[in-house]
């Protein structure tokens, strides 16, 4: 099982600079309590591109974890343009590295989008024993070649590529598109008992919906569950998913911004593949206000006391 959980996120703060990676940490190991690590603070900063992070998502290889995440900065003072960010925003994702979850890297910034592309947000990544390689995925707009300026419409699909150090990428795929009206953003992925689960927002009718497939890379995805936590909830975005083994339970969680405070609700499910996701009554679930779009993982044996120590004191 488990030696707690640590969560890699942002903070959603329009009067600071919350846009920085924040830790917090379970309750040893329950995941319905959280304390923000570091006083507080954030943990990691990016001083790189946009100067701001948002999305951030840590990932293991064998001996290795990075962070990635969106090259974005919204709280500047100056007024909001998401048409323009999904236009001419970065393509780029903002990297950090380590090999002990305590000691990281100093930041990189790396181009991953296609020029016809407008923007890379939400990073995240699936890691293959078996070849070494990371795949990369994120959400996009594309335009046409012809269309330099990005003034026609479009919509976002998400686009991946792979990598075996975060530093040089594969050519970019399209990973999934409905077409347009029906775009999608915040593809979160889970592998269990031979099936691929997927979690996505859209901009249709399905709202935030999931999926299930053979393979990540499979065509042959069926809808499972749509308007997930809509009866919570008006706008819900940012899914994580993770398997609680002490519970014996999957818990998702989804990123309410429809109200102030924002962050993070939790669902909880014993059966993933059915799609019947039921909420965590509120005064079970002990999360720090505004905190954002991030994942949980689960922490190996001596990595909470370890977290803990470096990063202390925990902000109750």
């Amino acid at each position: 099982m488990p030696d707690g959980y640590l969560l890699v996120h942002f903070v959603e703060d329009h009067e600071g600079h919350g846009e920085k990676i924040y830790f917090s940490l379970s309750v040893r190991d329950d995941p319905l309590r959280w304390t923000r690590a570091n006083g507080g603070e954030a943990v990691l900063e990016s001083t790189l591109g946009t100067t701001g992070v948002r999305d951030p998502y840590l990932v293991r290889g064998e001996d290795e974890a990075f962070i990635i995440a969106t090259d974005l900065r919204v709280w500047t003072g100056a007024e909001h343009d998401w048409d323009g960010w999904t236009r001419h925003g970065s393509r780029s994702l903002v990297i950090w590295r380590s090999t002990d979850l305590v000691t990281w890297s100093e930041p990189w910034l790396i181009e991953v989008a296609p020029p016809t592309a407008g923007m890379a947000w939400a990073p995240e990544a699936l890691y293959d024993a078996a070849t070494g390689e990371f795949l990369v995925y994120w959400s996009s707009s594309l335009y046409d070649e012809a269309d330099a300026a990005h003034a026609r419409d479009s919509y976002p699909r998400i686009l991946a590529a792979r990598t075996t150090d975060f530093r040089s990428f594969s050519e970019p795929f399209v990973l999934a598109d409905f077409g347009p009206g029906h775009g999608v953003i915040d593809l979160t992925m889970v592998e269990h008992e031979g099936r691929t689960h997927r979690f996505l927002k859209s901009t249709d009718e399905r709202r935030l919906f999931q999926e299930d497939g053979s393979s990540p890379m499979s065509s042959d995805f069926t809808m499972v569950a749509s308007r997930i936590a809509d009866d919570l909830y008006e706008h819900v975005e940012a899914p994580l998913i993770f398997f609680d083994a002490k519970a014996g339970c999957w818990y998702l969680w989804v990123d309410q911004y429809s109200d102030w405070p924002q962050g993070y609700i939790a669902l909880r499910s014993t059966d993933l593949a059915a799609g019947d996701w039921q909420p965590v009554p509120r005064d079970e679930f002990v999360l720090p206000a505004n905190t954002k779009h991030g994942v949980v993982v689960p922490l190996r044996p001596g990595e909470w006391d370890r977290l803990a120590e470096a990063f202390g004191p925990l902000d109750r």
